[in-house]
């Protein structure tokens, strides 16, 4: 939402869908949306890891379903990280895996150009992530080094060439997820948690590490150990650093010797980030109240404390309480904004100051030298048979700076079949599935994009032309998920192996984001154990069709969690027996969808009505098809058969 700064009434607002996500709906905003000065676009990510652009006007640019294309891990946290602007990109991180070498699920990093949606690059500094993470991202430049640096969901925080994604240093702090940003000064990047240290029981810390280092950092310039940060993100004020630990109590301490300076008592829960201005400190508590302090180097001066009426309209399932406070405040033209679980607020006066200046980041320096990278963009393409798109080569110094875009390159496919000129790709017309890279070369330096080519519609798969232990070529999180072709009483089929770990929930996705108007149909089979069955199912248009197998269920949902547009079917099915799955998807004139489905066991005829007929009224326009199951011991696929309506 855009509101006017002056009287708070929405000027516009832009609504998107959430689809193929767990993430309750009291979590669905935990990403702040990013403005460019330069554009004044504004940049949003969902928690289903949907990327959205829009004009100063609220009007849609582009988007980029970063969760379909990669199969973003989206759990009932919904911890999701706030896009940030450097040059010309903009920059998202989710818990993702795709297919060939990024296979992996792991906490990445994706790089987007800011003007077209393009994935200019995807970086993996850190491990696999334990659980999502929201850290804010930060922008700093150490020793002459630009760098982003963020924490991820892999207890790492991680420092990486903006431009490039190049990876240059990590620092591993805890067992779970970093979801507190950094704060630099000098060569000092202070850094926080909330969870399990490394190395004691003792939970949180903060500390201090030397950012001028590269590879994997093992030491710190000074840790305190004991101290819960795991929400707030911490700021330098001259020589002090000031953090709230999760019990709201806001410290202070040394920034050369992390000494502790003093604290202060704010309230009893804490989440929202303190931010400094005009030598106050201006933060909200989760117990329902916005603190002005001023800080001085032996105590905090509490200015004001105003407690929020109680909560009534609740987004965060506090009503009856003072409403809390998530998120930092925003402070623009003298004035202080923040928001809390049912209300925007502004204070300050009623006629804004005048602006001097922005509070951004230096921008990015000219490169200079030699060529040190060579970076092919688009880095992640989904194409169709007989498609053509252009790519560029980029070469970069050694500090990750843009040197020039260079026309002499060499270009060669490898596992793709079609033609590469002077950076100009064309797939072949073949009606099949392939995925493969082009690389480019100039001199001793090779860069590489990744492509899948998707089988055109009508699309059927019986799987018989695979090896067992197969995958299918560019299906995405199918390798995570543990998807493979087995054989099964004599016939080629899908298998989702037998997997208790988190891994035993997932989706897959074989197809691009923007085919709407058609119908999916397969064949499903659940195995059982201690009277346990899985939950399986099919997705068209990011609606999914799922059976259910110990409560015995036949349901139709775009999320998950949200009840309104699901429809739940009693509906009684065996183990270890196929049984077919229709879903049919098509767009309304009136901007509604209209999803219809039906089941039955394979052994009988195809029932004449459909057991599910679900108008949408807000629908999902677009989507790819896919699978969806929570399978401890295992499930299965066959006869796949996709066609336009």
């Amino acid at each position: 939402m855009a509101l006017d700064a002056d009287t708070g009434k929405p000027v516009w607002e832009y609504k998107f869908n959430i689809f193929q996500s767990d993430v309750p709906p009291h979590r669905v905003g935990w990403a702040s949306p990013a403005a460019d000065p330069e554009t004044g676009n504004v940049y949003a990510l969902g928690v289903g890891a949907d990327v959205i652009a829009l004009s100063k006007d609220g009007k849609l640019l582009w988007e980029h379903s970063i969760g379909e294309e990669f199969a973003a891990f989206t759990t009932h946290g919904g911890r999701t990280m706030s896009p940030i602007i450097d040059g010309d990109l903009v920059i998202v991180s989710a818990a993702i895996s795709s297919w060939g070498t990024a296979a992996n699920r792991s906490h990445r990093l994706v790089a987007l150009d800011k003007r077209t949606g393009d994935i200019v690059w995807v970086a993996n500094p850190g491990g696999r992530p334990y659980d999502t993470a929201y850290a804010a991202p930060t922008i700093a430049g150490i020793n002459g080094l630009r760098l982003l640096i963020v924490g991820l969901g892999d207890g790492g925080i991680h420092a990486v060439k903006p431009q490039t994604g190049e990876k240059v240093w990590s620092f591993v702090a805890s067992k779970r997820s970093i979801n507190t940003g950094v704060v630099v000064k000098g060569t000092s990047v202070i850094v926080s948690h909330g969870d399990e240290n490394l190395d004691t029981s003792e939970l949180g810390m903060i500390a201090a590490l030397d950012g001028s280092q590269t590879g994997d950092i093992k030491t710190t310039k000074w840790a305190f150990k004991g101290d819960q940060f795991g929400f707030s993100s911490p700021v330098i004020d001259g020589t002090r650093v000031y953090q709230v630990e999760n019990g709201s109590r806001l410290k202070a301490f040394d920034l050369e010797t992390g000494k502790e300076l003093w604290r202060q008592a704010l309230g009893t829960v804490q989440k929202a980030p303190l931010v400094l201005a005009d030598g106050k400190l201006y933060v909200g508590t989760e117990s329902g109240k916005f603190f002005i302090v001023r800080p001085h180097a032996d105590r905090a001066e509490v200015l004001s404390e105003v407690q929020l009426p109680l909560s009534q309209n609740s987004v965060q399932q506090a009503d009856g309480t003072p409403e809390p406070i998530l998120a930092g405040a925003a402070i623009s033209r003298g004035r202080v904004f923040f928001v809390s679980s049912d209300a925007v607020y502004a204070l300050g006066p009623k006629s804004p100051k005048a602006t001097t200046g922005y509070a951004v980041d230096a921008p990015a320096e000219k490169g200079d030298g030699a060529p040190a990278l060579l970076q092919v963009s688009p880095t992640e393409l989904v194409l169709k048979p007989g498609q053509t798109v252009k790519l560029r080569a980029r070469l970069y110094d050694d500090k990750g700076r843009f040197l020039r875009e260079d026309t002499s390159a060499s270009w060669s496919l490898q596992g793709l079949k079609g033609t590469v000129n002077a950076g100009t790709l064309t797939v072949a017309a073949d009606p099949v599935e392939q995925a493969g890279l082009i690389k480019a070369t100039v001199g001793a330096l090779t860069g590489e994009s990744r492509a899948r080519v998707v089988h055109p519609l009508p699309w059927n798969e019986t799987f018989e032309s695979y090896a067992d232990a197969a995958v299918p070529p560019g299906w995405v999180n199918a390798v995570a998920g543990k998807f493979s072709v087995t054989t099964l009483d004599g016939q080629k089929v899908l298998q989702k192996a037998p997997d208790g770990t988190i891994f035993k929930r997932v989706r897959a996705f074989i197809g691009p984001t923007d085919w709407s108007n058609y119908t999916f149909e397969a064949d499903v089979r659940s195995n059982t154990r201690r009277r346990q069955m899985a939950d399986i199912g099919i997705t068209a248009q990011r609606y999914s069709l799922v059976l259910y197998g110990n409560s015995q269920e036949l349901t139709l949902e775009p999320w998950t969690p949200e009840v309104e547009r699901s429809v739940k079917l009693k509906y009684a099915w065996k183990a270890d027996t196929w049984y077919h799955l229709k879903l049919r998807v098509e767009n309304t004139s009136d901007g509604g969808v209209r999803a219809r489905a039906k089941a039955w066991p394979t052994a009988e005829a195809e029932p004449t009505a459909w057991m599910i007929d679900k108008v949408d009224p807000i629908g999902n326009r677009q989507g790819a098809p896919g699978f969806i199951a929570d399978a401890e011991f295992g499930a299965y696929w066959d006869n796949l058969k996709i066609v336009a309506n």
